[in-house]
């Protein structure tokens, strides 16, 4: 299927590792030039981007925390600065601090509210102006099953991610038309470095609870967002993509 995304530059947050690597990999390999940024993971970013690179296609990697909107004008300024304009924005980067709420911190809500959806306002401000003046652009964020079902031990998690939900349901209204379509993509239980350290019987019981009975591939995730980028998805804005096996209904 051609989602004509040869040429497009796309700017992905958190794509060092799990789910960002896989959408940074599935726009290089449709032909589109990727930038994106990671905060610590130094030796994975630039393995990633030297690979890319390999395969022909142009790559580069940008360190800062998404959650500092001086590191996200930096960010979206040096990808306008290198191709000239930005047409995709994909806000991926997260972090979760799990806890029962009687248990959990302030330091542990900020952190998480300002990884999760902070950065989402600071790069869709960041990228906000440009996108105007051009007329065109797509912005995707990534968001959860919790935060449209709520998970008890994710308070912060699940406000975060429903905050995504109504930024992005907000921000599509006021950027229709200029040719902009903000979408967001819910995914359910995928299976990353991070899920795999969750005990055998908690992935069985969650599991159990996903109508296909199987958990997602980064991959599946990716292949929602590069449809959501692409021409194939022009009149669609301000819409929830589930990728979920069911889990959601």
């Amino acid at each position: 299927m051609d989602l004509s995304l040869e040429g497009k530059n796309v700017l992905i947050t958190g794509g060092s590792r799990g789910i960002g690597k896989s959408i940074v990999k599935a726009f290089a390999a449709e032909g589109a030039r990727v930038a994106f940024t990671y905060r610590s993971s130094t030796e994975l970013a630039t393995a990633l981007t030297e690979s890319i690179k390999k395969q022909g296609a142009e790559a580069m990697c940008i360190q800062g925390d998404a959650a500092d909107a001086e590191v996200a004008e930096a960010s979206v300024s040096q990808v306008l600065s290198e191709w000239e304009t930005l047409d995709i924005l994909v806000n991926n980067a997260g972090i979760t601090r799990d806890n029962l709420m009687l248990r959990s911190t302030e330091e542990d809500w900020n952190a998480v509210l300002d990884t999760n959806l902070k950065s989402v306002y600071n790069y869709c401000k960041a990228v906000y102006r440009p996108m105007m003046k051009q007329r065109a652009g797509r912005i995707i964020s990534m968001s959860s099953v919790v935060g449209v079902m709520g998970n008890p031990g994710q308070t912060n998690y699940a406000a975060s991610k429903a905050g995504i939900i109504g930024l992005s349901k907000s921000l599509a209204k006021e950027l229709g038309r200029r040719g902009i379509t903000v979408n967001v993509v819910a995914p359910g239980f995928v299976s990353t470095e991070m899920t795999k350290a969750i005990s055998k019987e908690a992935q069985e019981a969650m599991l159990a609870a996903v109508p296909l009975g199987k958990a997602a591939t980064p991959d599946d995730v990716a292949n929602a967002v590069l449809f959501l980028a692409s021409d194939r998805a022009a009149y669609i804005t301000g819409h929830v993509l589930h990728i979920d096996g069911g889990l959601s209904m």
